[in-house]
């Protein structure tokens, strides 16, 4: 069995080409938009923007990306003007230039359940901040910064700069996933995360410019500590290698409302259930397992009806929420099967292989939109499918 990962990291030669929403992609099934949602969170009004745009431009779906981002497939070619004139006019896109750089993910339910602060103010201003910094839209479309409210759920995906709260008044910057030792207090926090991000700008050009991840930088996260802040000067932490949590089903929150945390299945939100999530919130939060939070119900019970009924899922031991997919047939000409339809059937019947492990089922060995963490692959090959043992 081969291993699901490389064990040293990858050589670029060439310059990261992530799509964005106006930088498009062209597939089998058409263009593909990728729309930078930081934090994962979507107004009422957004939601029904992206909505309208997946109808009237591309597939009618929007697909969920592991970094809480929003994917528009089937996209006429020309659309991506009139895609950016809708995103911008909802808030969606504040900067042309830095639109692929604007990775993000926060804790879910930050603010809201749990955690020891509220990160979704770390968001705002890092945001902000990056935007505002001209040579931040160098950044490779790959680069991830991850906001934790010290529950462990987004400090564990492996972020390339990161905040993790340690306590109310004390945060740990977190470089390639691990703590670098370096501290901040909760006001200060952002401004040292935006001075390890200019630091991995700066490092990446000195060894040639071409690294998509810090990890992949020769002792990188050392390095960019020593730009940032010198020695570090606390005893380091433990990030989790998985996270912690992942919120599946009604969770109650600190204000005696509820959230309802529902994962779409293959992360695929269908035009029919777009509509259901913005009428039940002002605002939604996506996740990084594909899923969506409707959170601030007074009536819990009564919206899981109707999210079950359009098909979110909201059993926390369905087998949809430990499956992932790529696009598979026919949408890329590079796959080798129907994976998609492929992995429905198997959930249908029962027939998940690894005794229904988690698993992200892959048209080619590239096995993109494969989510991070211990998990078994089952790639497609001319032959039929392989299970891959995941990487310790």
């Amino acid at each position: 069995m081969s291993s699901a990962r490389p064990s040293t990291p990858p050589v670029r030669d060439r310059a990261d080409a992530c799509p964005g929403a106006l930088q498009t992609h062209s597939a089998a099934d058409g263009e593909l938009a990728r729309v930078r949602v930081p934090g994962g969170l979507l107004r009422a009004d957004q939601l029904r923007t992206l909505g309208a745009a997946a109808v009237e431009l591309g597939d009618g779906a929007l697909e969920l990306t592991s970094r809480g981002n929003v994917q528009l497939r089937g996209l006429r070619p020309g659309a991506a003007g009139e895609l950016g004139e809708r995103l911008a006019a909802a808030g969606l896109l504040p900067s042309d230039t830095h639109e692929t750089a604007r990775n993000l993910l926060s804790s879910v339910l930050s603010g809201r359940a749990g955690g020891l602060l509220d990160a979704r103010p770390w968001v705002r201003a890092f945001d902000a901040g990056l935007c505002a910094d001209p040579s931040l839209a160098a950044l490779p479309g790959r680069f991830l910064a991850t906001f934790d409210d010290g529950r462990g759920d987004v400090a564990a995906l492996g972020g390339d700069v990161g905040l993790l709260a340690l306590s109310r008044d004390m945060v740990s910057l977190t470089l390639a996933g691990a703590d670098s030792g370096l501290r901040a207090t909760p006001e200060d926090a952002v401004a040292l995360a935006l001075a390890a991000t200019r630091a991995f700008l700066t490092e990446r050009a000195e060894q040639g410019g071409r690294a998509w991840r810090l990890a992949e930088l020769t002792d990188g996260p050392a390095r960019v500590t020593v730009r940032v802040g010198g020695a570090p000067g606390a005893a380091r932490v433990d990030v989790p290698a998985e996270p912690r949590v992942r919120a599946i089903g009604a969770v109650p929150q600190d204000d005696g409302r509820t959230a309802l945390a529902a994962v779409a299945p293959l992360g695929r939100l269908t035009a029919a259930q777009l509509p259901v999530l913005a009428d039940l919130a002002a605002e939604v939060q996506l996740t990084p397992w594909r899923g969506v939070v409707v959170p601030d119900l007074a009536d819990g019970s009564a919206a899981a009806a109707l999210l079950v009924e359009v098909g979110l899922v909201l059993d926390p031991g369905s087998p949809w929420t430990r499956v992932t997919a790529c696009a598979g047939l026919p949408r890329c000409a590079k796959s080798l099967a129907d994976v998609r339809a492929d992995v429905t059937a198997a959930v249908v019947v029962g027939a998940l292989p690894a005794d229904g492990a988690r698993q992200h089922w892959a048209g080619c060995e590239r096995r993109c939109g494969r989510p991070g963490g211990a998990v078994v692959d089952v790639v497609a090959t001319a032959s039929g499918y392989r299970v891959d043992a995941p990487t310790a």
